[in-house]
């Protein structure tokens, strides 16, 4: 595709698109397997692959590929390419599902004059059918794009999946091992050992996590760079106001680096070398810079989707655990993460990874746990933003009037006035507040899902403070204590002010920023469930309040 020159209008650079070049890793992929699959979250680009995959071998480079590393280098024959995106199925209704199935298969033995098969309802018989009449010469390419939906769709549906699961299996049991398939590519989110193109023995090759292919689903740095360059220098254009051609590299390797703080350090590298920024976040940000004339990085990944289907059934049967994914790394057990065997009984941080808010942190050894953990500013948005959606019964705006934050702008009244809200607004049944650490947990769940910087259990040369607030011009510490007896409030405040007094919390880098200290006091007992006691400690930069 033609590249997007500086010195063009800008209102043309809508109208032309740009190709990141994969063809290389294709290219490896196909002379190096037969059957692969591999894993990816949701808009990561597995639909896009496959369809890469499926021209090279149905229309080959010409025009398609041209300019591209594969270009001068592909050099096999034309097949015939049969792509089954399960998206299309239902999802609710296993006739339906079958039904669904089985039309494009027969689709394709018509298009192919592939004659003399008996019929049949069930899609394993139908293939293993057109399989068995096809002429002995003939191969074909068999594409099957996000082979789970239908079991995402049904995790809190034991009875339901427990069908889908036998058919699915049934169908790959009868496309094993064929040699009319000349290659076989699958793709989902999720690897689970109970569907038999993972069972022991099977010819599909899971590369989820292969190192070799690593970066051929999301964009590298260098890729954004090379390819994007002219966006980028519009965004900085737009951010100080100069023309793009006086841009310089420092000043494109600092937009990179924001756009990475964001966007960047997906792993699938078994070795946890290589990192890739999410695909579809790049091109919404971009794409707001040539639209809108500003640079905002916003979370495009989480927004256009929304919740993934699999998270909100997930939710609906099972408790998430809080605590746990708060810690900015989750050790799992190699084989919870490597053998997955059921979305029934799945490790929840396992799924979290599959579904993109977690991500690797470590290399994958199965003498060692795995660690797992966000990659990014917008995954920990995300993921903050999905534990609001479990936490709490409704919504609270962080917003005082004019949308401005509270925390920013507020003063300490006003700030434990929100919070009072956002714990009136707790699924207590599901999460008691029952001591400090599950308090703090709460409240930071509620911020990070706000999208403040946030900072819990703060180091400093004499201890660690509960919640520190970090915004351009203002710091909110806040130092929480826990009782259930009204007698005691009193006493825990005290003790809060003197913690806060005695060790200095919030006070280390705190630059030119005003500080705001809060004791507070939440009384747990069931008939209060709110800070019934608090004192602003200081709330001025250089004099402690009296």
């Amino acid at each position: 595709m033609k590249r997007i020159s500086v010195s063009e209008n800008i209102e043309n650079f809508g109208d032309r698109y740009i190709y990141v070049d994969k063809t290389e890793y294709i290219y490896n992929l196909i002379n190096n397997y037969e059957r692969v699959f591999f894993s990816r979250p949701r808009r990561f680009g597995k639909s896009l692959t496959l369809n890469t995959i499926g021209t090279l071998f149905e229309k080959g480079v010409e025009p398609f590929f041209k300019d591209t590393w594969i270009y001068d280098k592909w050099d096999q024959d034309k097949s015939p390419v049969l792509h089954l995106s399960f998206l299309e199925y239902s999802a609710t209704d296993l006739d339906a599902f079958k039904k669904s199935l089985c039309q494009p298969l027969r689709d394709f033995a018509r298009l192919n004059k592939i004659t003399d098969y008996t019929d049949d309802n069930e899609p394993g018989n139908l293939i293993r059918n057109i399989f068995t009449v096809m002429p002995d010469q003939m191969q074909i390419v068999l594409l099957i794009d996000e082979y789970d939906r239908q079991l995402t769709a049904n995790i809190n549906n034991p009875e339901l999946y427990e069908k889908f699961r036998i058919c699915i299996r049934d169908f790959y049991g009868a496309i094993k091992g064929k040699k009319a398939i000349r290659f076989l590519a699958v793709t989902g989110v999720t690897r689970l050992k109970d569907v038999s193109i993972f069972s022991v023995g099977s010819d599909i090759k899971d590369l989820s996590y292969n190192s070799a292919y690593s970066k051929l689903i999301g964009f590298t740095r260098d890729e954004i760079k090379h390819f994007y360059l002219d966006y980028l220098k519009l965004g900085v254009a737009f951010e100080k106001n100069k023309a793009p051609e006086s841009v310089t590299d420092s000043e494109i390797e600092n937009i990179i680096d924001r756009m990475a703080d964001h966007y960047d350090s997906y792993c699938f590298d078994e070795f946890n070398n290589n990192k890739v920024f999410s695909t579809y976040s790049v091109n919404g940000f971009l794409q707001d810079i040539y639209e809108k004339r500003t640079v905002r990085f916003g979370d495009y990944w989480y927004d256009v989707g929304g919740l993934p289907s699999i998270l909100m059934n997930y939710m609906e049967s099972h408790d998430l655990n809080i605590e746990k994914l708060l810690t900015s790394e989750i050790s799992i057990p190699y084989n919870d993460f490597m053998n997955p065997t059921s979305l029934i009984d799945i490790n929840e941080s396992v799924l979290m990874c599959q579904t993109g808010y977690l991500t690797l942190k470590s290399e994958i050894d199965r003498n060692e746990d795995v660690i797992l953990g966000a990659a990014n500013r917008e995954v920990r948005s995300a993921l903050f933003s999905l534990l609001s959606l479990s936490v709490f019964e409704k919504n609270v705006s962080p917003y005082a009037n004019g949308k401005k934050y509270v925390l920013e702008h507020g003063t300490a009244e006003d700030i434990i006035t929100l919070f009072n809200s956002v714990l009136a607004a707790l699924s207590y049944d599901k999460y008691p507040v029952n001591d400090e650490s599950v308090l703090r947990a709460l409240l930071q769940v509620y911020l990070l899902g706000k999208d403040h910087d946030v900072r819990v259990e703060q180091h400093n040369s004499k201890g660690r403070s509960d919640i520190l607030v970090n915004f351009p011009k203002r710091r909110v510490l806040l130092e929480l204590k826990y009782t259930t007896e009204e007698s005691e409030e009193q006493n825990k405040l005290d003790e809060a002010e003197n913690q806060i007094i005695e060790k200095g919390y919030g006070l280390e880098n705190l630059g030119d920023r005003e500080l705001l200290q809060i004791a507070c006091v939440f009384n747990g007992a069931k008939s209060k469930r709110q800070i019934t006691a608090y004192k602003p400690v200081f709330s001025q930069k250089g004099s402690y309040r009296s």
